[in-house]
């Protein structure tokens, strides 16, 4: 007998509920939260250096009723937004260019390629000697390391654009504008995309350690490094969880919802 579910559209098919959905997403963080209360309680480390999902809950609460925890959150994510804002522009330009002009790519592509396997931190005490110790020095730095990522996917895209569909946009009388719109841009957007998450995952990594490292008096990065000098690991894992769930809410309603309204629905990608 033939497979009648082979001759239904996708489109058609049942989908799963928004219970399923959120189970399935939900499954992984019960697994490592589990293995994390089990470690906990059976007493593999000192309850200071590794303490239970409860004390960990408790001085998030704690933190978040003193205000502590939000000015340290805003202060941080002012500075990723700015520094990661400033890449993203300055880094799809000069990809853009890279991919588009054979001068550009000969020019920057070397400075790139010889800038980028530096660990973001390394430059840190050169923006401090250049520019002082401020926010404005750690949003300079937070672009200038997440930009490398974003320049080298960007101009990966664009050179992996098809040649038949250039020459077929050429044959039509498309310009120079009307050819960016329609042909480079959504051919090398699901690269682009790709930039832009690693992008923001290395901000993220130079944001905190320069925070760490750096003389600024907010931030979760000097929280975290604060309470290690106190061995408050409970205050730790509660700055932590902060930057893990403002990754997860940057990838759910940013990147996904940007990736379905382009890449998605130009068919580039398939959701």
């Amino acid at each position: 007998m033939a497979d009648v579910t082979a001759t239904v559209p996708a489109s058609t098919r049942a989908q799963p509920g928004w219970l399923t959905v959120v189970a399935r997403n939900l499954f992984p963080f019960v697994v490592v939260l589990g293995l994390w209360e089990i470690t906990a309680h059976l007493g593999v480390f000192p309850r200071r250096l590794f303490p239970p999902l409860e004390d960990i809950v408790s001085a998030f609460v704690r933190l978040m009723a003193e205000g502590i925890l939000p000015m340290h959150a805003a202060e941080t994510m002012l500075r990723l937004l700015g520094g990661f804002a400033l890449a993203a522009v300055v880094g799809v330009t000069i990809g853009l260019l890279m991919g588009r002009f054979r001068f550009a790519e000969d020019t920057m592509l070397p400075i790139v390629a010889a800038l980028a396997p530096i660990p973001g931190l390394a430059y840190a005490p050169l923006f401090m000697m250049w520019f002082g110790i401020s926010s404005w020095t750690v949003i300079l730095m937070v672009a200038f390391v997440s930009s490398f990522s974003i320049i080298f996917n960007t101009w990966t895209g664009v050179k992996a654009v098809k040649e038949i569909w250039i020459r077929s946009a050429q044959s039509m009388g498309a310009g120079d504008i009307s050819m960016f719109r329609k042909v480079i841009l959504p051919g090398s957007l699901p690269y682009i995309m790709t930039g832009l998450r690693l992008g923001m995952a290395q901000a993220w990594r130079a944001l905190v350690g320069l925070e760490m490292i750096a003389a600024v008096q907010w931030g979760l990065g000097w929280m975290i490094f604060g309470a290690r000098e106190f061995l408050n690991t409970d205050v730790m894992m509660a700055g932590v969880f902060v930057i893990a769930i403002f990754g997860l809410i940057i990838e759910k309603f940013v990147f996904q919802k940007l990736e379905d309204y382009t890449v998605v629905r130009w068919g580039m990608m398939k959701s």
